[in-house]
């Protein structure tokens, strides 16, 4: 059998991370995706999506993400081709179309076995998968006997098969605003939810919101985690969506009461028709092969650890879980500061083997 020093899980930006920075402490990681291509998620989000955060802070370590303006927002292509340079960039061994689907423990290190029958042989692992196969689709009353259609964000590309459709989209986040708001130029469009949406400026005294935030080391920890439960996730906008709601394109509602068929249910006591519901919830932890590794999950399949290190299997780390230190956890600009600190505890660990 093949042995590595690491098994790290994923190629998107987290695996990209560990890599990296697991190399700096001239470790031997083996990176393994299951798709055809080191980019993670990106590709598959919808076309229109465009960062937050600027290019200047939306960089992995060691290398800046391109361009002649680092004060843009960079769309999703350009952080799919940035991911691939800096894959190709990488001293590390990536290998795509390989699946994980378990993790045993074998001695003190670990068994990680691959879709088709391969095996590998770790003295750790690090699990950087994401999310986005684990769509978050929560109980709404009345949604299972809804008859329009239901999808998540993970399914929308883009607004055009949309035309002329009642949508209702549900969220308060970033995303779901953004949907919202790019399918009511084509559709009469609601965005529902528990919670108002709340705004936050994106740029604040001539400076991009993320500037702030890393001044005042709300970003990383471990102010940061300070927050770690806002009341509501804030939306970052330049004046453009708080202006679309405020038109009414889309409208924003409390979330609906109820279903009968194809009609809705409204707080009001209103029905009406709505043959689209998106529901742009968000996402959970995606570690199917870890179920069988005793103590690596609870019961509802979220990862044991205490900032990114597993509290109950030695050797066992993540990298990008939501929260995992910080505001900026699973983001690009934040996930290599998670990955360096994960590398050296590694290190620490496997220099007394």
């Amino acid at each position: 059998m093949e042995h590595a020093d690491v098994a790290v899980i994923g190629a998107g930006q987290s695996g990209l991370a560990a890599a990296h920075a697991l190399s700096q402490q001239r470790l031997r990681p083996v990176v393994l995706e299951a798709s055809g291509r080191a980019a993670g998620s990106w590709p598959k989000y919808y076309d229109s999506l465009t960062l937050f955060s600027p290019a200047r802070y939306s960089s992995l370590p060691g290398m800046a993400f391109p361009g002649a303006d680092p004060d843009r927002y960079p769309h999703r292509d350009e952080v799919v081709a940035y991911l691939s340079a800096y894959a190709d960039r990488l001293d590390a061994d990536i290998r795509t179309g390989r699946r994980v689907t378990a993790v045993r423990q074998a001695g003190a290190g670990f068994e990680v076995e691959i879709e088709g029958g391969g095996r590998l042989a770790a003295r750790a692992v690090v699990a950087a998968s994401g999310s986005f196969t684990r769509p978050h689709r929560p109980a709404l009353p009345g949604l299972e006997g809804f008859t329009g259609t239901v999808l998540h964000a993970a399914q929308y590309r883009h607004p055009e098969p949309f035309a002329g459709q009642r949508i209702v989209v549900v969220g308060a986040g970033n995303s779901a605003v953004q949907i919202a708001t790019e399918l009511a130029r084509f559709a009469t469009v609601t965005l529902a939810g528990r919670n108002p949406v709340k705004f936050a400026r994106q740029r604040i005294l001539g400076r991009d919101l993320h500037f702030w935030l890393r001044r005042t080391g709300l970003d990383i920890a471990p102010l940061g985690r300070l927050v770690r439960t806002p009341p509501t996730q804030l939306v970052i906008d330049d004046g453009h969506y708080s202006a679309a709601l405020a038109a009414g394109r889309p409208d924003r509602r409390p979330v609906f009461t109820g279903a009968d068929g194809a009609r809705l249910l409204w707080p009001d006591g209103s029905r009406e028709k709505v043959d689209s519901v998106l529901l742009a919830t968000g996402y959970r932890a995606h570690l199917p092969y870890l179920t069988g590794l005793e103590g690596a999950l609870d019961d509802s399949g979220l990862p044991r650890h205490a900032e990114g290190i597993a509290t109950r299997v030695p050797g066992l780390t993540f990298v990008g879980l939501e929260w995992q230190r910080s505001l900026s956890s699973n983001s690009l600009r934040g996930v290599g500061r998670d990955a360096a600190r994960i590398a050296r505890r590694l290190a620490a660990r496997l220099a007394g083997w």
